[in-house]
C-alpha cells in the first residue's frame, strides 16, 4: 500500500484494508513519499492491521520491478535505510512495525540469490531482530532468515501464476497474472489445503502457505480481497497476522 504520490486515501487502499490482516507500505524507493508513508501507517493503525515495510530497489521509473546489479553490501544499505525510515514513522505515533517484505525485483532476485537474501535478513536484524521477514515460500529469503534466527512468513500469491520450480511467472509473460477472482480463490485454497500449487505447465508443485499476497495496484485488487476474505471465512479459516 501507499504505492502512489499525493492524495491516495480515496483510492483502493482505504477500501482493501478492510479485508486484510497486514499491509506492506512502500518506503519511497519505488513509490510513496514521506507524507504517504505516514498516512499509510495511520490508515493501518485505524483499521487494526499489522504494518510492514516494503523496501525496493531505487527505481521509481520502473516501479521497482526492473532487475539491478547491486552488491550484497548495497542491498543491505538500501533495506536498512528504507525499513528504518518506516519504523521511526511508526514509533513517533506509538505504533509498532511488524514485518518487512521486499518489493518487486529485489524480492525476486533475493529469493534466488543466497547472498542477497542474507543481506536483506541482516539489514532487518540490524534494525529489530523481532521483525518478521516475509518471503516467497521455498526461497532463499526464508531459508537465510531462518539461519540467522529471524522469524519468517512463507508467502504465496493469490494473483500470480507459478512456474515448475515454485517461482512466480515473470511479469513479461502473458500468463503471469491471474485476472479472475474465483480462480485466485481456488488457487489459494489449494495452497492452504494441499500445500501445493499447479504451475502454468500443469505440474503440481509443493508449497507452504503462511501469508497470502494480493497486489494493491492490480485492476481487480478490491474484488480479489473481498472474494478471498469471504472464501477463507466460509471454509473456516481464520484471517490473522502471522
Amino acid at each position: 500500500m501507499g504505492e502512489s504520490f499525493g492524495s491516495w486515501k480515496m483510492g483502493n487502499d482505504a477500501a482493501i484494508i478492510k479485508y486484510v490482516s497486514s499491509v506492506n507500505i512502500a518506503c519511497g524507493f519505488h513509490a510513496g513519499d514521506p507524507t504517504i508513508m505516514r498516512e499509510a501507517v495511520e490508515l493501518a493503525a485505524e483499521n487494526g492491521v499489522a504494518i510492514g515495510a516494503h523496501p525496493s530497489y531505487p527505481d521509481l521509473q520502473g516501479f521497482g520491478r526492473r532487475s539491478m546489479s547491486l552488491s550484497p553490501a548495497e542491498v543491505y544499505d538500501i533495506v536498512l535505510y528504507q525499513v528504518a525510515a518506516l519504523k521511526v514513522i511508526c514509533e513517533v505515533s506509538d505504533l509498532k512495525l511488524h514485518h518487512v517484505k521486499p518489493h518487486g525485483a529485489l524480492y525476486n532476485q533475493a529469493g534466488k540469490d543466497r547472498l542477497l537474501a542474507e543481506a536483506v535478513a541482516k539489514a532487518v536484524i540490524s534494525i529489530d531482530k523481532n521483525l518478521v521477514l516475509y518471503g516467497l515460500s521455498g526461497s532463499y529469503l526464508i531459508s537465510e532468515a531462518k539461519t540467522l534466527g529471524l522469524n519468517t512468513a512463507s508467502e504465496v500469491f493469490a494473483d500470480r501464476t507459478y512456474q515448475n520450480d515454485g517461482n512466480l511467472t515473470p511479469r513479461s509473460e502473458d500468463n503471469a497474472m491471474i485476472e479472475n477472482a474465483d480462480a485466485a480463490a481456488i488457487q489459494v485454497m489449494q495452497m492452504i489445503n494441499s500445500q501445493t500449487v499447479t504451475s502454468t505447465s500443469s505440474v503440481i508443485v509443493p508449497i507452504y502457505a503462511e501469508t497470502v499476497c494480493i497486489h494493491g495496484d492490480g485492476d481487480n485488487a478490491l474484488e480479489f480481497a473481498i472474494n478471498l476474505n469471504r472464501t477463507l471465512r466460509e471454509n473456516g479459516i481464520e484471517i490473522k497476522t502471522v
